[in-house]
């Protein structure tokens, strides 16, 4: 078979635990299969059903081809135009705008996550070579547990995910591997066949809950107040780890003392839990060695979603699970993110990293763009994200963009942002182009190469900024930076040093080509209880979060959450077949079963009077849905369940921020999961 076949290194650069390399088969220049590559050391050759299915994504009917032109900002009149007609229009308004404003801060970027891939934060670096341009600035992914993990350890590490084999007591908090982490799944059976217990906390049924020994479904964002419950149980049990308290930690006795000052019955009736649940758990993590804890994303989107992190941290350090073989946090990690990321430093002079960017939250954009004066946006450039269907105020937002003079989408189809802009620019998918892509996850790297050629007139985020930095150079010497006469051979090189490569046992960033590397980072974080806090310690008080306006020790603030009457709290979860907005439109299950469907507890849709099967309206003052609801005893009484179909139920997200996320990402996280919905049956009332 490889006789007849050109076969080609690849990774998956979603916004994924696995970051999946793959194999690309062509033949006569077509990409006629994708596997696993089995050299990854975390994958193992296995890929996810949206893995398996990348020809189908590459080769979609409606895959952008050409550049193209709205003749009126959503009129859905598109023309083709020439890749030189498009880059002329964009750079030509990019000047204009200068020599009204004297500055590009009327320049815009709004991007994000759709390809982790590392050249694709050239789209940076051509902003950073204009001099100063606004930026949207934040993370709607993951920031309140970045801080909190700061706030404690002083830095965001994780052990290799294979510890979790290792483990006595495994606590899949808010995470759902079955469906989101399939690689991970073995490393839990192989613990649970050397007795570990698995425990699944979760408002949801999910599919991990079923395979686990025990479900605990709690009540959405009380999760603090479960492991502070935990924490008072394990306390009175004398199940401390007084040698890791004594010599790893400081401020242990303030956080005790406020520990006892909570009543226990309260923390019960917020989380919804009786005590027997809470006090066989505290004391499987006694009798248990080790007990590892896997934190997801979803709960710290909430208003106490640092917080409620922090106490889980706690109740680990108070235990002594840190630093443990088969113990510790897995949470996320960017110790083998560290490249030089050179490609985003070519700044005009007089400016750095600090100077060149006027921030605007990039979860509450659209607020950003209103308040934006001095000069106001004018330009907006959209890439690797959905903007209008992943920010919450969707009519705010949509009225804003209808402002702007010139809105540029670089996308691979006409999603519902590349509708409402003037030009659409086709992008590569990654069997198109060259990039590197590591993980937030485990600690492997690998290459991406191109198996085939582009799609029709498709370009890579690289390509296109290069083209735009050299004509705006032809139309004014200077006016950008950005090194577009630079090989993506070159962009590649600068990424690495000689010690990167050193560790990574290559002499060149071509050997990955030979497949993906594991970077020499600690197999279990904090190994040796060396923290990157200013103490030197585990915090549980922190004088930094103290500085900064937040409760210096872990800290839960009762009833956060507001609602009227009886309104549920809005939930979504991962899929197995999309991500996001991404992957929608493969066929990859029944477009039947794509209908988005409403999942409530049967008291709570009885109490309402709504008929099991029934057509729905949810709603709230944003907006309101047409949905069927489905009664379901997996979800909590107090929740209303859509499965991710982020493109619907966005339009009901308001922006509400979490409660930390400024360190590490410069604003506040998105709240997503404290938004209360109504539900009323159709044709009733």
């Amino acid at each position: 078979m490889d006789k007849n076949y050109k076969i080609t290194r690849h990774v998956c650069p979603r916004n994924c635990y696995s970051s999946c390399t793959m194999l690309g088969y062509t033949r006569n220049r077509k990409l006629v299969k994708v596997t696993g590559d089995k050299k990854h050391g975390y994958t193992k050759g296995k890929l996810c059903p949206k893995g398996y299915n990348y020809l189908s994504h590459v080769y979609h009917p409606e895959r952008l081809k050409f550049p193209m032109i709205q003749s009126k900002r959503g009129s859905g009149e598109w023309n083709r135009i020439s890749w030189d007609e498009a880059i002329d229009i964009i750079a030509a308004k990019i000047i204009q705008l200068y020599d009204r404003f004297g500055t590009n801060l009327s320049l815009a970027l709004n991007k994000y996550s759709g390809n982790f891939g590392i050249l694709h934060n050239s789209v940076e670096g051509f902003f950073n070579s204009l001099g100063e341009t606004s930026r949207a600035v934040g993370s709607p992914c993951w920031s309140s547990g970045l801080d909190a993990s700061i706030y404690d350890f002083g830095a965001y590490k994780n052990s290799e995910p294979e510890q979790l084999r290792y483990a006595d007591t495994i606590i899949l908090w808010g995470s759902n591997p079955v469906w989101t982490s399939i690689h991970s799944v073995p490393f839990l059976y192989e613990a649970k066949k050397r007795g570990a217990k698995i425990i699944t906390i979760d408002p949801v049924y999910t599919a991990t809950a079923k395979k686990s020994d025990i479900y605990v479904q709690i009540k959405p964002g009380t999760d603090g107040a479960m492991a502070l419950a935990l924490a008072k149980v394990i306390y009175e049990e004398n199940g401390l780890d007084t040698n890791f308290i004594d010599n790893y930690t400081t401020g242990f006795d303030v956080f005790l003392n406020y520990l006892n000052s909570v009543e226990f019955d309260e923390l019960l009736k917020e989380c919804g839990l009786e005590k027997e649940i809470i006090e066989e758990i505290a004391k499987t993590i006694i009798q248990g060695k080790n007990t590892m804890v896997w934190i997801g994303f979803g709960f710290q989107r909430n208003k106490n979603g640092g917080q409620n992190i922090r106490s889980i941290n706690a109740l680990m350090a108070m235990t002594g699970n840190i630093g443990k073989k088969g113990s510790g946090i897995l949470y996320a990690q960017n110790a083998s993110l560290k490249f030089t990321n050179n490609i985003t430093k070519y700044f005009q002079s007089g400016f750095n990293e600090k100077n060149c960017v006027r921030s605007i939250p990039i979860n509450d954009f659209a607020s950003g763009l209103k308040e934006a004066k001095d000069p106001p946006i004018k330009m907006l450039w959209v890439s690797c994200r959905n903007l209008v269907t992943q920010n919450p105020d969707q009519k705010l937002l949509k009225k804003l963009l209808h402002n702007l003079d010139l809105i540029v989408t670089v996308d691979q189809f006409f999603t519902p942002t590349a509708q409402l802009s003037d030009i659409v620019l086709p992008a590569k998918t990654n069997f198109e182009e060259w990039d590197i892509v590591p993980s937030y996850w485990h600690h492997w790297i690998g290459i991406n190469e191109p198996a085939i050629e582009s799609y029709y007139e498709s370009k890579s985020d690289l390509e296109i900024v290069k083209l735009l930095a050299k004509r705006l150079n032809e139309l004014r010497l200077g006016f950008s930076t950005f090194p577009y006469e630079k090989t993506v051979e070159e962009f590649i090189e600068e990424q690495f040093t000689d010690e990167m490569y050193q560790n990574l046992g290559i002499t060149n960033w071509r050997g990955l080509l030979e497949g993906p590397k594991r970077a020499p980072l600690p197999e279990i974080a904090w190994e040796d209880k060396n923290f990157e806090t200013p103490s030197g310690k585990f915090e549980f008080y922190s004088e930094r979060a103290s500085e900064n306006g937040k409760p210096p020790i872990a800290h839960y603030t009762f009833s956060s959450f507001e609602k009227n009457g009886d309104q549920l709290l809005l939930l979504t979860n991962h899929g197995q077949f999309n991500l996001n907005s991404q992957f929608h439109n493969l066929d990859l299950i029944d477009k039947g079963k794509r209908e988005p469907i409403a999942f409530v507890h049967p008291s709570s849709g009885s109490r309402k009077g709504i008929t099991n099967g029934s057509w729905v309206t949810v709603y709230n003052h944003n907006s309101e849905l047409r949905l069927k609801c489905k009664f379901s005893y997996e979800v909590h009484p107090s929740v209303l369940l859509v499965q991710a179909d982020h493109n619907l139920v966005n339009r009901l997200i308001s922006f509400i921020p979490t409660d930390m996320g400024e360190v590490s990402s410069g604003h506040e996280g998105m709240a997503f999961n404290s938004t209360y919905v109504s539900i009323e049956e159709i044709g009733k009332g």
